[in-house]
């Protein structure tokens, strides 16, 4: 089947102001974002309250579930931006863009490409095959933008690991499934320090704002709650997912806990710092994409 081209414009339908200079979270790059109406591109388009994005167009270049299909992010004059570098992390009063790469059940392994130009998402490939989990996963999956896991800085709160390479993850508990590409206004509540094979690879759990709970929950215990067992399953579904496989199951520090709200900006502040050197390149980008 010949590769296709499909457009999904992505839009807000409220009014939010945007700080990006806002210590201490940096974001020298950042796309300044204003409000925007429904526009439809493509027979799939969709309205979300949460989304907070200039006039910005999600493309996906070739077929779902093939090892070149991509979903490259655009800006209204048709640049290629990069939802890694270019989205701003920060939206102020603890509220933070989140980047859908999986949405809740589902099993695709989707992720930003970290090392191809403009860090398109894609589905992750092993051993020149596709990734899926062996089961759904069963919250939003994705990742802060401008955050990044420094692999040469070790953590002495979490065994001395390293991190993994990566952007910060995000769980999002929220009720809706939501849509490859797509960009939600999101506050953190808790963490769970992830050790995936000696690499420390947190998770931090968020709630999307247009989520009907998204008022009754603000920190851990609010969770604990309000969506009593939902942090035990998070833990137990990343802890589990690689034993089909015939891997060890992972591992968490921390007491084996999420810990709070606090530790968790604390973890977004660090990781957006390390970014910031990155893509300064006071550190050593190796392999990665910094356009």
């Amino acid at each position: 089947m010949a590769a296709t081209t499909r457009a999904i414009t992505i839009a807000s339908s409220s009014t939010y102001s945007l700080l990006t200079t806002n210590k201490p979270f940096l974001g020298g790059r950042a796309l300044r974002l204003n409000n925007l109406k429904v526009s439809t591109r493509a027979t799939r388009s969709y309205t979300c309250k949460a989304i907070y994005y200039p006039e910005v167009t999600v493309k996906e270049d070739g077929q779902p579930q093939t090892l070149d299909y991509r979903v490259f992010f655009h800006d209204k004059s048709g640049k290629k931006v990069s939802p890694w570098h270019d989205v701003p992390l920060q939206l102020g009063d603890g509220i933070f863009n989140f980047i859908v790469e999986i949405p809740k059940e589902s099993s695709a392994k989707m992720e930003v490409a970290t090392d191809e130009p403009f860090t398109p998402i894609k589905q992750d490939i092993k051993k020149g095959k596709l990734r899926f989990y062996p089961y759904n996963i069963h919250w939003n999956y994705g990742l802060l933008p401008q955050t990044w896991e420094d692999p040469t800085l070790a953590n002495h709160e979490v065994e001395g690991a390293f991190g993994d390479n990566d952007p910060v993850d995000v769980v999002e508990i929220g009720e809706s499934q939501r849509k490859i590409g797509e960009v939600l206004r999101v506050k953190p509540l808790a963490a769970l320090a992830m050790i995936d094979e000696g690499e420390l690879d947190w998770k931090i759990v968020a709630i999307s704002l247009d989520d009907p709970k998204a008022s009754l929950v603000n920190d851990v215990d609010d969770v604990e709650k309000h969506f009593p067992g939902t942090l035990t399953a998070i833990r137990d579904w990343f802890r589990d997912y690689k034993i089909p496989d015939g891997k060890p199951a992972n591992r968490f520090g921390l007491g084996n806990k999420a810990v709070n709200k606090d530790y968790a900006l604390k973890i977004i502040t660090e990781t957006n710092e390390s970014w910031s050197k990155l893509v300064k390149r006071s550190i050593p980008a190796g392999e990665l994409s910094l356009v």
